[in-house]
């Protein structure tokens, strides 16, 4: 549940610093290569006003979680927001490739996970990024061997996956298990709960092998593993006020961000709309996901997965910033993070604009705003 907010140096111990980094969507790539430095879909409008850049690049990763920038790229609605300022995008399989690609000014805009906006953020001092929107709720399952664990009580004694030491879901399950009341090592995941941290691509075959008894893990991979006999224990969106919280927000380089403000207005133009399409028309935004996800990866996700998985993802506008924030205190709590100064990691000024044209209301910042 959302902890009260506290001020933050970022500090991790030096063996939890690259694993901390990691995007919860590290592994959620399902079976996918990164795909760099792909041209917009749609082209630049013949007739569209160039804005003040020429081109704009923007990294997301080939995953449902980021349905938003899918779905915005495939369908043309981040190009016809544009104009004539061309779209230009490269796809990410890790967040600390993509917080890197931001920091070396190789992509202005990003779609990414909590985890390394936090990470990126405080490592920086405060002066890297901004978030900037939201894009994606929900999506997180715990799954279990149905005959080894019915109940969640039986968890106890059991080998259950995260994906990587100190990622979002590995933090989420963690707190779960510290507010069960049961005891375990943070780093070495030894304990009531073995934690067993496995990369979600080598997840479907370690529980096939029986070398783990379920997973706490992002879609597709919760899919996958259901489709593959699993049964689904617990939706993490019900620990979570309302069913939400953040799994996927919107980055941008401060610098970029400061230079042309027109420009990340028009993206988040195209956010707010691509969102609204897809809210609109499920069954053809699902199609032009899975789509995007096969012309990226080289291969769709079958109907089993496909379908249950787009289900649990909600997409949003709002980056549902207090969840962020409790997300940054379990860290604190499990001990993997030192309490970080989050003051200023949010700048919603655009995005309120956006909404407020789209007679939407405005959404908050948790506090955690610029100034």
């Amino acid at each position: 549940m959302p902890a009260p907010r506290t001020p933050l140096r970022r500090s991790l111990a030096a063996v939890a610093a690259l694993p901390l980094l990691a995007v919860a969507l590290t592994a959620c790539g399902y079976g996918s290569e990164a795909k760099k430095d792909d041209a917009g879909k749609a082209g630049v409008a013949a007739d569209g006003k160039k804005l003040s850049v020429d081109t704009v690049r923007i990294g997301y990763f080939p995953n449902l979680t980021h349905a938003t920038a899918l779905v915005g790229d495939q369908e043309g609605i981040f190009q016809k927001e544009l104009g004539g300022t061309r779209l230009k995008t490269a796809q990410f399989n890790a967040g600390p490739s993509e917080i890197e690609a931001l920091n070396a000014d190789s992509i202005d805009i990003g779609f990414i996970g909590p985890s390394p906006s936090i990470n990126g953020f405080t490592k920086s001092g405060g002066k890297s990024l901004r978030i900037i929107g939201g894009s994606a709720s929900g999506g997180v399952k715990l799954v279990v061997n149905p005959k080894k664990i019915k109940t969640l009580d039986d968890l106890r004694g059991k080998r259950i996956a995260t994906p990587q030491l100190g990622n979002t879901q590995d933090v989420a399950f963690l707190n779960w298990i510290s507010e069960k009341g049961w005891k375990v090592d943070a780093q070495s995941g030894k304990g009531d709960v073995s934690v067993v941290r496995t990369d979600n691509k080598v997840t479907p075959g370690a529980y096939a092998s029986g070398s783990i008894d379920g997973a706490w893990v992002p879609e597709p991979t919760a899919s996958k593993l259901v489709a593959e006999g699993a049964k689904e224990l617990l939706d993490e969106s019900s620990l979570w006020p309302d069913n939400k919280f953040v799994i996927t927000n919107i980055i941008v380089s401060q610098k970029f961000l400061d230079e042309h403000p027109d420009v990340v207005e028009a993206v988040l133009r195209g956010s707010v709309r691509t969102n609204a399409w897809i809210n609109a028309n499920p069954g053809k935004a699902k199609e032009s996901a899975n789509s995007a996800l096969e012309k990226l990866t080289g291969k769709a996700l079958p109907a089993e997965i496909v379908d249950p998985a787009w289900k649990s993802i909600q997409l949003t506008d709002d980056p549902l910033a207090a969840t962020l924030d409790a997300q940054a205190q379990h860290a604190v709590k499990a001990g993997l993070l030192e309490k970080p100064d989050l003051d200023g990691i949010y700048d919603l000024r655009l995005l309120n604009k956006v909404l407020e044209a789209e007679g939407r209301p405005e959404v908050a910042d948790a506090g955690l705003g610029v100034k």
